[in-house]
């Protein structure tokens, strides 16, 4: 059973800076020279310097550890430290880590980061290649002697079933890569800026494994981001205006796995977004009609579309309907489909500009935004708001 209260985190800790690197194929450095730039530029961002930092969170998968980058960054004694696990799901909960931090006193200043060389170095598109034994390695021997091999495969499954289910065609999921796109190709930080498409592009895109089409797939991307956080009093005496976390959250549903939930009663929908959902619904006091602008995690255009129906903001097989209406702004930075995949800390910093006020698509009086991590593992999920 997931909690079923308010929580008491909202409204103690705020973001207030972020910074990045730029977002290539090929980045021709190591991925701890990526994650020390993103860093400093965060600090750079927030005011602050390396040496008023004592707290630091990342992923499980980082390959630069906290004190390696505390070292390289040139800060000095750490008080808090902590990585979380499951991929993409992680992004939002190292954020809500370092509230965690910050609203207990264990840390005045946390950075999060994630730096990686997922294009030219390590691809995690390219699937399971070798793994050492594990509970979860065992989970994805019922699969891998399928052909069921990599994130395409695994997510494809569910997305056939979602088609069957509700009547539609995989043209539909055209409609989260158009919007994507149409976003990026403003964003000069985005790889794939000044290049929208249109959905008859996304149609004669290849198959990659049927019902997902190229164009249904987020990039492999080279980069590093980095976000700061501490307390809504101190982040009140700093430049730049505070992104306060008003809500935050991690979830997994029952009968969870990794990406591979197929003995589930129902493949249609992400019952690991929806204990977040519920549980950053209750703690913030708001609803889907609060939201100003929505950052949806998008490896996959299929699991947008049922991450919107896990929150309430149209019914189930109702999301692509809702999408292609611009109901809700969506992903405007571009995504991890247009702008970077960064294992979703992009989308958290875009939602950051949103409140501030400086996003090249900006959503007028934004004060409001909703962030989401990667889907099919659990996960993780943030409301951002303006001060006061």
């Amino acid at each position: 059973m997931s909690i079923r209260r308010r929580d008491e985190l909202g409204g103690r800790a705020a973001v207030v800076g972020i910074g990045a690197t730029e977002f290539s194929k090929d980045s021709g450095r190591s991925e701890l020279k990526l994650a020390v730039e993103a860093v400093h530029a965060a600090l750079d961002d927030a005011g602050l310097s390396p040496a008023d930092v004592d707290g630091l969170v990342t992923f499980t998968m980082d390959t630069s550890p906290e004190i390696t980058v505390a070292q390289a960054a040139g800060m000095g004694e750490l008080s808090f430290f902590s990585r979380v696990h499951y991929g993409g799901g992680a992004a939002c909960a190292t954020v809500q880590q370092a509230a965690l931090a910050v609203a207990s006193g264990i840390a005045e200043v946390v950075v999060c980061y994630r730096a990686f060389n997922e294009r030219s170095g390590r691809r995690f598109g390219a699937g399971v290649q070798h793994r050492e034994p594990s509970a979860e390695g065992a989970a994805l021997g019922w699969y891998l002697p399928f052909g069921l091999l990599t994130p395409a495969s695994w997510v494809a499954m569910a997305a056939q079933r979602y088609l069957h289910t509700y009547g539609l065609t995989p043209d539909v999921f055209g409609h989260v890569a158009v919007t994507d796109r149409r976003h990026a190709a403003r964003n000069p930080a985005a790889y794939f800026y000044g290049k929208p498409i249109t959905l008859d592009d996304h149609a004669d895109s290849r198959w990659i494994v049927e019902p997902l089409r190229l164009l249904d797939c987020c990039q492999e991307t080279d980069g590093g981001q980095a976000i700061v956080v501490t307390s809504v009093e101190r982040a009140r005496d700093l430049p730049q205006r505070p992104a306060v976390v008003v809500a935050a959250a991690q979830g997994a549903g029952r009968a969870q796995e990794q990406m591979t939930s197929f003995y589930r009663d129902d493949l249609t929908g992400l019952p690991e977004m929806g204990v977040v959902a519920r549980q950053l619904w209750r703690t913030s006091g708001l609803a889907p009609q609060d939201i100003d602008v929505g950052i949806i995690y998008d490896h996959f255009t299929p699991f947008v579309l049922m991450q919107l129906e896990e929150f309430g903001f149209c019914g189930p097989g109702e999301a692509a309907e809702f999408v292609a209406a611009d109901a809700l702004p969506l992903n405007t930075h571009g995504g991890q489909l247009g702008e970077a995949y960064l294992h979703g800390m992009n989308g958290i910093a875009e939602a950051v500009r949103q409140i501030r006020g400086t996003s090249v698509n900006q959503i007028p009086d934004a004060a409001r935004a909703l962030v989401t991590a990667g889907t099919g593992v659990p996960t993780s999920g943030l409301i951002l708001g303006a001060d006061g």
